[in-house]
């Protein structure tokens, strides 16, 4: 047996005892280690059990949360989150979209995965509901993203000078594995910053492997998402007002090192597909050629604005699009993940996910403001660099078709959870001190005696 495959089951079965013995968020541990290993397209596959190891730890995760749903339900209430009341309406629609979709057999298919999905990232709130196991599933997310990025150097380029064939069940493509990828820039940043050496070393072992993953890759829409994450954190590490001691030379290193090393992993072939970037006459090379097929979709949404159903766009663009981009099996693709949701399900649908995210990051504002309140500096980047992980994969997925990708919907999850860990646990815990204070010096104040009227 391959030490990979040895590896495999036994984190696998020592995620299952750890849900019984430890602690019910060990199952999501275990279904993101799943989700990135994905180890029914490896090949150790044949040297383990041929089973549905996604299915298990989706059930561990429905057990767990079934077990100690009391306390659960204390510690991470659903309804403190607008953001999911959003969800499940866009959710809702999707089934909804069924009945006029163009191909009502595929949308019925994404839209069952995409419910499993849901169900994961609400199963998944409640099980992560503190800040030691929230850090434990970003660094679930991290070693996943350093194995995708050991694979990418393992294979090597193709023959397109890209890397293929070692994505996710949800992310095959190349485009869809690197944009994967791109939240562990500023993940890597933060535990860098504020960890202790080994951790800064193990940030340096994990930043190594990823940058030299997404280098092979050779995205360009993740390459503009680490930019985006990555400086905004910075920024913010270097201008804040509410900077720590030491923090500004801090992230002068992070620059430094993040430069230094990208230039040693950046080959003249990963250089070459980024300066495309800027030929923009050149549509075929450039990347540009997509904003004719986001005009397409707009031109799609006129005509179906209540969506045309998943793969609309892909149904429907030789019609829409002009002759020079038309072809393809299947259809073309819109290329974006925000023209995908307007062509796929139309207005009201998109305008749910904005809605979500809107109100997610206006509670998220709330909590950063609570904890520079209450000095809680170390809470409000922590808060900060779960919102750049998020507005990175926006950024990446603007470029590809990932409106219902299992990462974007992680990121979804992690901020809401630090919402929860860092904001709303706390505030609860402040007004009940308060409460409890209050009620103690009721307790103890005195009681004013009446003496008795002499009797007559």
């Amino acid at each position: 047996m391959s030490k990979i495959a040895l590896v495999f089951l036994m984190v696998f079965i020592g995620c299952v005892v750890a849900t019984f013995a430890y602690s019910g968020a060990s199952s999501f541990v275990l279904y993101q280690f799943v989700y990135f290993l994905n180890p029914d397209y490896r090949w150790w596959a044949a040297e383990i059990p041929g089973i549905s190891y996604s299915f298990i730890a989706s059930i561990l995760m429905l057990i767990s949360l079934g077990i100690g749903y009391r306390k659960y339900a204390t510690l991470a209430p659903w309804g403190e989150q607008t953001a999911f009341k959003w969800i499940i309406a866009l959710l809702l629609y999707h089934y909804l979209v069924y009945f006029w979709a163009l191909n009502p057999a595929v949308h019925y298919q994404f839209t069952f995965q995409f419910t499993k999905l849901v169900v994961i990232v609400f199963v998944a709130y409640k099980l992560v509901n503190s800040p030691k196991i929230l850090d434990v599933s970003i660094w679930a997310y991290l070693v996943g993203a350093t194995y995708i990025g050991y694979l990418a150097t393992s294979v090597g380029r193709g023959a397109g000078a890209r890397v293929e064939g070692i994505g996710m069940v949800d992310a095959p493509d190349a485009n869809d594995t690197a944009a994967a990828l791109v939240p562990a820039a500023v993940f890597l940043m933060y535990y860098a910053w504020m960890g202790n050496k080994k951790v800064k070393l193990l940030c340096f072992f994990c930043g190594a492997l990823i940058a030299n993953g997404l280098v092979l890759i050779n995205s360009r829409g993740s390459f503009v998402g680490v930019v985006v994450s990555a400086g905004l954190f910075l920024l913010y590490m270097m201008f804040s007002r509410y900077r720590k001691e030491g923090q500004r030379a801090m992230a002068v290193v992070i620059i430094i090192l993040g430069i230094s090393g990208g230039l040693y992993v950046a080959d003249d072939q990963f250089w070459d597909r980024m300066r495309t970037m800027e030929n923009v006459e050149d549509e075929s090379t450039s990347g540009s050629q997509r904003i004719n097929y986001w005009l397409a979709a707009l031109d799609i949404s006129k005509d179906y604005p209540l969506g045309a159903g998943i793969y609309g766009f892909n149904f429907l663009s030789d019609v829409y699009l002009p002759p020079e981009y038309q072809g393809g099996e299947g259809g073309k693709s819109v290329h974006s993940l925000w023209f995908q949701g307007l062509s796929e399900v139309g207005w009201p649908g998109i305008g749910l996910f904005i809605i979500a995210l809107v109100s997610l990051f206006g509670l998220s504002r709330k909590a950063k403001k609570w904890a520079l309140e209450n000095d809680e500096n170390v809470s409000y980047f922590k808060l900060l660099a779960l919102e750049c992980a998020l507005l990175g994969y926006l950024a990446a997925g603007s470029f590809i078709n990932r409106f219902r990708a299992e990462i974007l919907y992680w990121m979804i999850l992690f901020l809401a959870i630090g919402i929860n860990v860092y904001f709303l646990q706390r505030k609860k815990a402040e007004k009940a001190a308060e409460f409890k204070t209050q009620r103690d010096a009721q307790s103890k104040t005195p009681i004013p005696s009446y003496s008795k009227e002499p009797s007559r």
